[in-house]
């Protein structure tokens, strides 16, 4: 058994210098004789961990421990593609004689993150009308003219025109039935001001209006709420041998900075337990044969170091749960379809029919 500060061996996934071993997990019924190795809540829960490692504005670093590669990736992919947001579906071209054709200008607009909170708007199906419970309507009016009081001399677009930059922040929220009482405290807009989305010369002008409903990353992109949404194992690197104190640095140099710690006056190695997770496992130190003996690079297999950048109304901390949301829901709807299996089976033997949600 290994000790209380070394990772189970069982856990971990080799890298070589040409290959990767141990890659399937093998915490199962029946792998290994004489253990049990069922699911069982109570230990789930002791080894489940998530720690937040760094937090911004819009992104956070944090590690997801004890779970199976399945349940991370679905993580992932629920936050790219299922957690709802709010966004730009139709737009209605009055006037554009900018340089930017209507269909280009209708997919750059479609891309604008908004502030708005999804779970105050319903979903509008296809067959929908229009109402103020499942569509924000906005304002794009813009004309751009010479500015007679610009410097002489002068060549600054900015200096000798009105409104040469056509940018999100010109987007006007239009408040229809009950809208101006649920978002009194946030009015929809743009989470960017300063985004461009044309270049305008004088007697250029741009008159549209724009319709924002809810939706998801799956029918397309622009309702995804994240800018990117990963994950990685955690690296694990053991010296198995003494690294000779005239190579100390040259091994250093192998990983990524902070990795390896080299004491200045022994020029004893050491790795260092929390910068660990810099390092790609570029698996460079196997490049060299005097090395080769010396080190043992793996991954841990259950442990997850995700990144998420929020590009939308989502706080980095809320998406994961929204995500955890999401998932619940979908075991809900698995559960009641097996539940109408279970009773079609022990009624008449006809096929069961799916259950309503």
């Amino acid at each position: 058994m290994p000790s209380r500060n070394e990772i189970d061996p069982r856990r971990l996934v080799g890298v070589h210098a040409e290959r990767i071993t141990n890659v399937s997990s093998t915490d199962y019924p029946g792998h290994y004789h004489g253990e049990d190795h069922s699911w069982n809540l109570t230990t789930f829960q002791k080894n489940l961990k998530v720690s937040v490692q760094r937090l911004s504005q819009r992104s956070i670093d944090f590690d997801l421990v004890g779970v199976d590669a399945s349940i991370a990736n679905a993580f992932r992919r629920i936050l790219m593609a299922e957690v709802p947001t709010i966004a730009i579906e139709h737009v209605y071209v009055w006037d554009n004689t900018s340089v930017i054709q209507d269909e280009v200008l209708a997919h750059r607009l479609g891309l604008v993150p908004l502030n708005i909170d999804p779970a105050r708007m319903n979903m509008r199906r296809t067959d929908d009308e229009f109402t103020d419970r499942n569509t924000l309507v906005f304002k794009l009016s813009l004309l751009c003219e010479r500015n007679n009081n610009a410097p002489k001399g002068s060549t600054k677009p900015s200096e000798l025109y009105n409104n040469h930059e056509l940018l999100s922040s010109h987007l006007e929220w239009v408040p229809a039935g009950e809208q101006s009482d649920v978002f009194a405290d946030r009015p929809p807009a743009p989470t960017n001001p300063n985004i461009v989305l044309a270049k305008l010369r004088p007697g250029q002008a741009v008159d549209m209006e724009l319709h924002a409903v809810k939706g998801v990353g799956k029918d397309h992109a622009k309702f995804s709420p994240v800018a990117t949404a990963s994950y990685r194992l955690l690296p694990h690197i053991k010296i198995i041998k003494p690294i000779p104190p005239h190579l100390a640095e040259k091994f250093q140099k192998c990983f990524a900075p902070g990795v390896v710690n080299v004491d200045p006056r022994t020029k004893q190695v050491s790795i260092d337990k929390y910068h660990v997770r810099k390092d790609t496992v570029s698996r460079e130190v196997l490049r060299h044969p005097e090395f080769t003996d010396m080190v043992e690079l793996s991954r841990v297999r259950d442990h997850f170091l995700f990144n998420i950048e929020s590009e939308g109304p989502y706080s980095p901390e809320r998406l994961l749960l929204e995500a955890i949301q999401i998932m619940r829901e979908k075991i809900s709807v698995l559960r009641k379809a097996a539940d109408a299996l279970l009773i079609g089976d022990s009624s008449d033997g006809s096929d069961a029919q799916m259950a309503e949600v």
